[in-house]
């Protein structure tokens, strides 16, 4: 199913890059896209690598489901297996899910280099900090460079396809230094980074270095030609199943022009998943509701063009051959 529709959506990136008869900035692209009043969405599903039984909920909702775009933890246990899955589907799209944290109570991981190369990214037992905070409070910049270079060197050592660089929990964005190691890994692997034009204000109250550095680095990404965002669209209350179904429905319904990315978390509700995480009902959720005929149906219904990150990069290339 993914395959399929991946073709049918790179005739849609293709067409629009042929209305272009005049070569234009990667910003003017963007504002063009916008303009026309096309919605184009890119749903992302996170944590892939994660555990077994997000792997198989992640895979199942891109072949059985909408889900157009997956980001890989390289640090977790289970990174093999979603691997061999991308290696044998190079079709799909993959992007490196950078992880500076290790969140669970006993399912911890830790880092990718070797500890005594990044020894400030690990507590008293080796694993990656807890949190966030923790990362932002005894993260030294260089360790985090050596580090996030390993996991996207190991990734590209496994065979997987990458097509963007993303964040877990936000903790590259935690700090001006960090953010700034984010866009140059983008430039220097020629990957996109997941960044909006616009920040809204809870975002650059929650990541303080978004508001200082944020506009400086927007530059440096649209120089090097990379896409940005339109928008992102994240949720994880909605106390009952029903709920979350509703939130997912409202932001669909009110999705406004441009490309914006839906980020979800899939899985399984089965044993394993239910022994790491309390967000066990959510993943299983987000799975179930994106793998919904139904919600399917209504997305395409809306006029909604889901795209993935690889397409998303095709719609911004500079039409140089037909300037000629």
């Amino acid at each position: 199913m993914l395959s399929t529709k991946c073709t049918r959506l790179l005739l849609v990136s293709i067409v629009l890059t042929f209305l272009s008869c005049q070569p234009a900035s990667t910003a003017e692209q963007a504002d063009s896209q916008e303009s026309a009043g096309t919605k184009y969405l890119i749903i992302h599903a996170d944590d892939a690598g994660m555990s077994h039984s997000v792997n198989k909920g992640t895979i199942d909702s891109m072949e059985q489901g909408i889900v157009s775009s997956a980001s890989i933890m390289v640090p977790c246990p289970w990174f093999p297996e979603f691997a061999e899955y991308a290696r044998e589907h190079p079709e799909g799209d993959y992007g490196i899910h950078t992880t500076l944290n290790s969140e669970w109570e006993f399912y911890r991981w830790g880092p990718v280099a070797p500890r005594d190369q990044v020894p400030s990214l690990v507590d008293k037992d080796g694993f990656l900090w807890d949190n966030v905070e923790q990362v932002a409070a005894n993260a030294k910049a260089h360790e985090v460079e050596i580090e996030l270079r390993a996991q996207i060197d190991k990734a590209i050592q496994f065979g997987v396809p990458l097509s963007h660089i993303d964040t877990h929990m936000g903790a590259i964005i935690s700090r001006p230094d960090l953010l700034e190691i984010y866009v140059s890994l983008g430039i220097d692997y020629d990957l996109p980074v997941m960044w909006v034009r616009q920040f809204d204000e809870a975002t650059a109250r929650e990541y303080p270095a978004l508001a200082e550095r944020g506009d400086q680095l927007l530059n440096v990404i649209d120089k090097h030609g990379l896409p940005v965002l339109n928008g992102i669209g994240q949720f994880y209350g909605g106390e009952t199943h029903e709920e979350r179904v509703g939130n997912y429905r409202h932001f669909l319904q009110n999705l406004e022009s441009g490309v914006t990315q839906l980020i979800i978390h899939c899985g399984y509700d089965d044993e394993e998943l239910q022994h790491i995480t309390t967000s066990v009902s959510r993943r299983d959720g987000d799975r179930r509701i994106f793998t919904d005929p139904e919600i399917i149906a209504e997305i395409e219904e809306a006029g909604v063009q889901v795209i993935n990150w690889k397409q998303f990069r095709e719609m911004y290339k500079r039409p140089v051959e037909l300037a000629d």
